[in-house]
């Protein structure tokens, strides 16, 4: 790991080759201090939490006021695409800020407009509409809601091993285990089990049947559930948070024939995957699927100001021609965040960020995580695309069994508690969730990056390999 004293006046060197100087000791109190007395932290019991504070950031290496340096395995929450501190995204913030810093969503507005356009130009064919919103999970409400307007039906199906929000509607729709707590709150969801071949639901032995079954399993769901009764069918492209599953050959597809068949709307819900993750603008192009609503967040600007949307279908948009859309916000399309996403687009087009991560995936991560299977006795399976993986960790890899048990928590989530303290000793901060660790660096990685982070993570999972058998 790399530390600096936090005695001495701490200076550490970008990526640009510019010094930059750490605050104080006594500025890190002041944090920890503010943080614990003030701050309610979600998804957490506020009394057994030590957040980290974090310095600074650059690139894809953020700083403790200790001064360790952590490679940003995880992008925060798979949201910072274009890594910490952008120049480009500052510099287009402050410029916005200096001319108009903010205007009500009814009035027309230039980089709103703009940035508008430059989405829908790299959407699917037919889809020219954005509806910005504050962020992913508003993102998902309000698609479903524009589902539910249009087909003048109630229900939404959704996976269960899926993240789409905490918002009302988004929670409810969400598979994994922060749902439970919040399960009342719209009773117009109804789960259905996707393709996940290592952990087949459908007993498959191959891709092909994996594809086949999990369809055939929506398409009775649907039947049992009454199509005229289902408005919308929501699926992360690649799921997230909850595995990283990669849809097998066929399966979106077939989804978006299911819905064709039975005048269901297609959700893809591209909150994560979205803008680059998988080497493609939209993770739907990599699957040659074509949905009528795509939800979008996090890598549209990387988070430097909250933004999200929707991208609408010339079906679903046509339908609120003449009659009002009933949803609105008061910083729909801010100027400040729609700023930052057109020169995302100017980064991507002219570093050539798609290539890069299509590159960086395929020669580097791929091979590198496929060596992990045959050498580490608790890697049961890798599987991802892009600058998007994940790996299972299990106590057999004949049995299958995960390292820890689903959901755990205190002493039965101790064996991924050291593996992550491990990485961390090793100068990465890792994605960890229930028994797989993550790999989602920044799009703007450099290769030595890249492949030190992955060593990292390679000597952590040593430590982890003694529960397997």
């Amino acid at each position: 790991m790399t530390t600096t004293t936090a005695t001495e006046t701490a200076r550490l060197i970008d990526r640009h080759g510019e010094a930059h100087a750490l605050p104080a000791a006594a500025a890190e109190a002041r944090v920890r201090a503010d943080d614990r007395a003030h701050v309610f932290h979600s998804w957490s019991a506020q009394a057994l939490i030590d957040p980290v504070p974090v310095a600074a950031g650059e690139g894809s290496t953020f700083w403790d006021y200790e001064g360790n340096a952590y490679l940003d395995f995880s992008s925060q929450l798979v949201n910072l695409n274009l890594g910490h501190q952008h120049p480009d995204l500052v510099a287009a913030i402050q410029q916005q800020a200096g001319r108009l810093a903010t205007i009500q969503p009814s009035m027309a507005n230039d980089v709103r407009g703009e940035l508008a356009r430059l989405i829908a130009e790299v959407a699917p064919e037919g889809m020219e509409k954005v509806f910005f919103t504050n962020g992913g999970a508003d993102a998902n409400e309000y698609a479903v809601r524009m589902a539910r307007s249009v087909t003048g039906r109630r229900k939404v199906l959704s996976m269960y091993r899926s993240y789409h929000g905490s918002t009302a509607t988004a929670i409810s729709m969400t598979g994994d285990p922060r749902r439970w707590a919040n399960d009342t709150v719209d009773t117009g969801t109804v789960r259905f089990f996707g393709p996940y071949l290592y952990r087949s639901a459908f007993h498959s032995e191959t891709l092909e049947q994996e594809s086949q079954r999990a369809l055939e399993h929506l398409e009775q769901t649907i039947q049992l559930e009454g199509p005229s009764t289902i408005a919308a069918v929501i699926i992360e492209t690649v799921v997230g948070t909850n595995g990283v599953l990669v849809p097998p050959p066929g399966y979106l597809q077939g989804v978006r024939e299911l819905c064709d068949r039975y005048g269901i709307v297609y959700i893809a819900d591209e909150v994560m995957v979205g803008f680059g993750r998988l080497g493609e603008w939209f993770g739907v192009d990599a699957f040659d699927a074509k949905p009528d609503l795509i939800t979008f967040a996090k890598g549209v600007n990387s988070g430097y100001v909250p933004l999200g949307g929707v991208v609408i279908s010339e079906r679903i948009a046509s339908a609120f021609d003449t009659v009002p859309f009933a949803g609105g916000l008061t910083y729909s399309g801010h100027p400040l965040a729609c700023a930052a996403g057109v020169a995302t687009f100017e980064v991507f087009r002219r570093d050539g960020i798609l290539e890069r991560v299509r590159d960086l995936g395929a020669r580097v991560v791929a091979p590198t995580l496929a060596a992990w299977v045959e050498k580490h006795p608790s890697v049961g399976e890798v599987r991802g695309q892009g600058l998007f993986w994940a790996v299972e960790l299990v106590r057999s890899k004949e049995s299958r069994e995960p390292l820890v048990p689903f959901n755990a928590s205190g002493a039965d989530a101790a064996p991924m508690g050291e593996f992550a303290t491990a990485a961390k000793k090793g100068g990465v901060w890792p994605f960890v969730h229930f028994n797989r660790t993550h790999i989602a660096p920044p799009l703007v990685i450099t290769e030595d990056e890249l492949v030190r982070g992955l060593a990292a993570i390679d000597d952590a999972l040593t430590v982890v390999d003694r529960y397997a058998h």
